[in-house]
Formats: C-alpha cells, sequence, structure tokens
C-alpha cells in the first residue's frame, strides 16, 4: 500500500477554525503539485540563497527555491535515482522504491529534527501516518527528491507523539 500523501483526495487546503479563532490557509498542497517549479540544481555555491538545501554524492546539489508558506517548515532531501543502495541498508529495508522512501523518511528527520537512527526505530523508512508531515516525493532530472513541510511549532511524530 503506497504511502499517505499531501495530494491524497479530500485534503483540506484550509485548516478549519480551532476554539473561535480564524480558518489557516493550507498553502502546501499547491506547492507540492508544482514543486518542480521550485527546485534548482547546481553546485553547492550555486544554491547558497536557497530556502533548503540537499547535497549529493556527486558534489551537486539541489535547493527549494519555493515561496514563503506562513505556518510552515519546509525541508527537501534529495538522491541520484541509479545510485546503488547500501547492501546493508537494502538486507534492512528492501530495495525496491528505496531513494523515495529513504528521502521521505530523511525530509520527517529534518522537520522533526531526530537523527535518522532514532527514525528507522520507530518507522523504519515509513512517513507517520498522522499527517504531521506533508511531503511530495518526484522524479527530476536523474534525481528522487522529496519536499516535505510541517506545521511550525510541531514535528513529524515519532514513537505515536510530536515532537
Amino acid at each position: 500500500m503506497p504511502p499517505p500523501s499531501d495530494l491524497r483526495p479530500g485534503f483540506l487546503p484550509v485548516r478549519p477554525a480551532r476554539h473561535g479563532g480564524p480558518a489557516v490557509p493550507r498553502p502546501v498542497p499547491g506547492l507540492l503539485a508544482v514543486a518542480e517549479r521550485y527546485l534548482r540544481i547546481g553546485s553547492p555555491a550555486a544554491m547558497a540563497d536557497a530556502v533548503t538545501r540537499s547535497h549529493l554524492d556527486d558534489g551537486r546539489c539541489v535547493g527549494w527555491y519555493g515561496p514563503p508558506a506562513p505556518g510552515w517548515r519546509v525541508a527537501i532531501d534529495a538522491e541520484r535515482a541509479d545510485a546503488p543502495v547500501p547492501p546493508a541498508l537494502a538486507r534492512r529495508f528492501g530495495a525496491g522504491d528505496f531513494w523515495a522512501r529513504w528521502t521521505r523518511a530523511e525530509c520527517c528527520c529534518k522537520l522533526a529534527d531526530v537523527p535518522i537512527a532514532t527514525w528507522w526505530r520507530r518507522h523504519g523508512l515509513g512517513t507517520p501516518a498522522d499527517g504531521s508531515t506533508l511531503w511530495r516525493t518526484l522524479r527530476t532530472a536523474d534525481l528522487v527528491v522529496t519536499v516535505g513541510f510541517a506545521p511550525n511549532g510541531r514535528g513529524a511524530a515519532v514513537g505515536g507523539r510530536s515532537l
């Protein structure tokens, strides 16, 4: 079964009001739907002004240049699509769709400020089912890239709670 997605049918573009407060617009689904527009690939120096970056093993860097999403934090992770899966990780997590699963888990770790080894113990290479992180994984050029967002003040769920 595929993991939950921010682009799932029925996803609310507005968070309902709480305790009589105003409803909060949710720009994230719109940004994720057109994420390709906001990703650039180049040298680390060329990506220095990106909102967030991911460094590749071949020296390139992927940068996110999307507009601000008030109330949200953003993270990206990228890997070469044709990179070999390290044997120890393939044995532990399986090689199927590995880089997509890896980049999603890395985004969640970045947004939750949790080391990947801690994430593995709780989720493997899965993503939180509670909707605490919204993400999209895509192919661009020769890369697998995941863009993830989490509301400010809430991290991705680890062990059934938000950090």
